[in-house]
């Protein structure tokens, strides 16, 4: 388990997050035409998950607020914004933000996807909920960095994201 804090109160998550130089697990996860993807249809593209507990709060919409910024700079790289939000809540985010540059997933069919990234909250208020984490691959989906923000109220590192590309 990994050990973060809520405002300053212990939280865990059910394991650890994969390691750096590791192939990243596959997912399958829901666009906001609630069609699916998996990490294949990224092949030959770097990417960063930009993965955190719900949109409708003020940290989790500075973060996509943030990458979306970025994303228009980068070369051969995606940025997919991952959350068990509804699709329909990411696409009135997107709509009302005029987020353009990023891709909202969401992991509410099965919660596979925080599962196998270890991520999802053991305990606490935001229990079954994805804690705020930044992972970046390359185009093979080999892991090249890691983040899970140890104060879930704080921002990731964007630059350590960006320069892990």
């Amino acid at each position: 388990m990994a050990n973060v804090t809520l405002l300053g109160n212990p939280i865990q998550t059910i394991g650890e997050l994969p390691k750096p130089g590791t192939k990243a697990p596959d997912f399958k996860l829901s666009k906001t035409d609630l069609t699916d993807v998996t990490l294949e249809d990224y092949k030959g593209s770097k990417l960063i998950l930009n993965i955190f507990h719900s949109i409708d709060t003020g940290t989790c919409a500075k973060s996509v607020k943030q990458f979306n910024e970025e994303a228009s700079k980068l070369d051969n790289t995606k940025i997919l914004c991952i959350s068990k939000d509804l699709p329909f809540a990411q696409q009135r985010f997107c709509g009302a933000e005029g987020i353009e540059n990023v891709e909202m997933l969401s992991d509410f069919r099965d919660g596979s996807f925080g599962k196998d990234y270890q991520l999802e909250f053991a305990n606490g208020p935001v229990k079954g909920l994805l804690s705020r984490t930044i992972i970046v691959l390359d185009e093979t989906g080999t892991i090249l960095h890691t983040e899970q923000v140890q104060e879930v109220t704080e921002e990731p590192n964007y630059n350590l994201a960006l320069e892990a590309l």
